[in-house]
């Protein structure tokens, strides 16, 4: 009878570690908004990447063609970031894909709560106390690191298997999914191969 084997988190590497914000002097730049499919993203030119104080994720507070905004900046699996621009902060700011927009970011500790996928949510709702006990007393950054790497696949096995695993770390008191990429492209729409496309 063949087994199945169980899935852990895949190892990250050495260079990725997710390093806490150091200091906190505005990034400013220019660039130009892009279309991938339905989305709208900004890509970090290379001077503005290297200036944040991780290769993975980053919360940020600043200004986008002079609208004010929080976000998490996202890693490009290629030691860049991009972000998200979605509808609401176009508008705002009175841009389309294609306009090229002055953006100042500042590096923050202070983290918005992740859009939990509804597997990982359910699975948690109806988790024994100790799970979702630790769920709320974890930090959001850590929480944003369980749902990326339950995002990084797209196999609807594979999910059930990340989501299956991410409730057994915790109930064995696991705060955060170790050893996988933190700075690899996670974004379940965008990423390929752990990548965010060329335009």
């Amino acid at each position: 009878m063949s087994t199945k084997r169980k899935e852990s988190p895949a190892k990250k590497s050495a260079a990725d570690p997710a390093d806490p914000v150091k200091k906190s002097d505005p990034i400013r730049f220019e660039a130009t908004l892009e279309a991938i499919g339905a989305r709208t993203i900004l890509r970090l030119p290379e001077v503005a990447s290297t200036a944040l104080p991780s290769r993975g994720q980053v919360a940020v507070r600043g200004t986008f063609a002079g609208q004010t905004f929080e976000t998490v900046i996202e890693p490009d699996g290629d030691f860049g970031h991009w972000m998200n621009v979605d509808a609401r902060l176009r508008d705002a700011a009175n841009v389309e894909s294609g306009a090229e927009v002055t953006v100042e970011l500042t590096p923050t500790k202070d983290w918005p709560e992740p859009v939990v996928p509804p597997d990982l949510s359910d699975a948690l709702s109806n988790a024994p106390l100790e799970i979702r006990s630790l769920w709320s007393a974890i930090t959001p950054m850590a929480r944003w690191e369980w749902v990326r790497w339950v995002n990084e696949t797209k196999s609807r096995d594979t999910r059930k298997r990340r989501v299956e695993v991410s409730l057994s770390k915790m109930s064995s008191g696991k705060r955060r999914p170790c050893c996988f990429n933190l700075a690899s492209c996670t974004d379940p729409e965008l990423a390929r191969s752990g990548k965010l496309p060329r335009s």
